[in-house]
C-alpha cells in the first residue's frame, strides 16, 4: 500500500510539475547597466544615421530650389524664342510657300545674299529650337530625379524615425527596471570646476567650449545649447572655434584629415563604433562626449572603447 502510495504520488508530480521550476534571478545592477548601455548605444547609432539622412533630404531640397532659379531666366529666354516661331510659323502660314518663294526671287538684294539672310535666320530659329528642347528636357530629367531622390530619403527619415521610436521605448522599459534597482532612471550632471587646459589657437576654443558643456544632458538630435547628440556637440565645440562641421559623425569622419594615434592633439575628434560615436580628445588621454540617453556630456578616458579612428578639423 505504501508502495502504491509513491507511485501515485510520483505520476501527480510527473503530470502536474508539482516540483516548481527554479524562479529566475532578477537582473543585477551590472547586467541592467549593460542592458541600458546596449540600447542606448544602438539607439546612437540610429540617431546619427537620423541625423546623416537629413542632412542628404535638405541638400536635395537646397539642390531643388537652385535647380529651379537657376532655370529661370533659362525658361524665360525660351518663351521669347517660342514666340519669335510662332511669328515665323503665322507668317509662313499666310504667306504659303509661292509668296516664301517670291521674297526670295523678288527681293533687291542679290539672290546669293538673300539665301545667305535666310540661311542665317534658320540657324537662329534651330538654334532656339535646339536651345528650348534641350534645356527642357535637362530640366525635366534633372527634376524628376530630384523627385525620386527625396522621396528615397523622405522613406528611409521615417524607416529611421520608427526604429527611434521602437528603441526609445525599449530604453524607457529599462529606466523604469534602473529606477527599481537604484531608484532613479537617469544621471545627474554637474558642470567641470576643474582647470581648462590653455590651448593656442582654434584647437583651444573648441575644447575650451566642450568643458563648458560638462554636465549638460545627453538628448536625440540636438546640437545645444543646453542639451547636444554626440555629433552635436563637436560640431558646436568647432562652430564656436569659427569652423563648421556637419551634424553627424560620419559626415565629420570625411570632413576631418585623418590622424594617428601617436599623432593627437587636442581637439582632434575621436570616432567609435564604425562612426556611430564621436567625442573631442582635450589631451592626457581624456575626451569630452555627450555619451547616450541618460547621462551627461562627461570628461573621461579615450578608451571607453575600442576607436574606430582619428580626425583633426583643418
Amino acid at each position: 500500500m505504501r508502495l502504491r502510495t509513491l507511485v501515485v504520488a510520483g505520476l501527480a508530480i510527473a503530470i502536474t510539475g508539482s516540483f516548481a521550476p527554479a524562479a529566475h534571478a532578477a537582473p543585477t545592477s551590472g547586467e541592467l547597466t549593460k542592458k541600458i548601455e546596449k540600447a542606448s548605444n544602438d539607439l546612437e547609432d540610429v540617431v546619427e544615421s537620423f541625423n546623416k539622412m537629413k542632412i542628404s533630404l535638405d541638400k536635395t531640397k537646397a539642390d531643388e530650389k537652385k535647380l529651379a532659379e537657376s532655370l529661370g531666366p533659362a525658361k524665360a529666354a525660351l518663351v521669347v524664342a517660342s514666340s519669335q516661331m510662332k511669328v515665323i510659323a503665322a507668317s509662313a502660314y499666310k504667306s504659303g510657300k509661292v509668296g516664301t518663294m517670291n521674297v526670295l526671287l523678288e527681293g533687291n538684294e542679290g539672290l546669293i545674299d538673300r539665301m545667305s539672310i535666310l540661311e542665317q535666320i534658320s540657324r537662329t530659329q534651330q538654334r532656339d529650337i535646339d536651345t528650348f528642347s534641350a534645356t527642357a528636357k535637362d530640366y525635366d530629367a534633372r527634376q524628376a530625379a530630384l523627385k525620386v531622390t527625396q522621396d528615397k530619403q523622405a522613406a528611409e527619415v521615417k524607416e529611421l524615425s520608427a526604429r527611434k521610436k521602437k528603441i526609445e521605448g525599449d530604453l524607457k522599459d529599462l529606466y523604469a527596471m534602473r529606477k527599481t534597482a537604484y531608484g532613479k532612471e537617469t544621471e545627474t550632471g554637474s558642470s567641470y570646476t576643474g582647470t581648462v587646459p590653455n590651448i593656442a589657437g582654434s584647437a583651444g576654443k573648441a575644447v575650451s567650449f566642450a568643458y563648458g558643456a560638462i554636465g549638460l544632458m545627453y538628448e536625440y538630435g540636438s546640437g545645444g545649447p543646453n542639451t547636444y547628440d554626440c555629433s552635436g556637440l563637436t560640431s558646436a565645440a568647432w562652430a564656436a572655434a569659427g569652423k563648421s562641421l556637419p551634424h553627424n559623425a560620419a559626415a565629420q569622419y570625411s570632413a576631418t584629415k585623418r590622424v594617428s594615434r601617436s599623432d593627437l592633439a587636442a581637439g582632434d575628434l575621436v570616432f567609435y563604433r564604425s562612426l556611430g560615436h564621436v567625442g573631442i580628445y582635450v589631451g592626457g588621454g581624456m575626451i569630452i562626449d555627450a555619451s547616450h540617453a541618460g547621462a551627461p556630456v562627461k570628461k573621461r578616458s579615450i578608451n571607453i572603447m575600442t576607436p574606430y579612428g582619428y580626425g583633426r578639423v583643418t
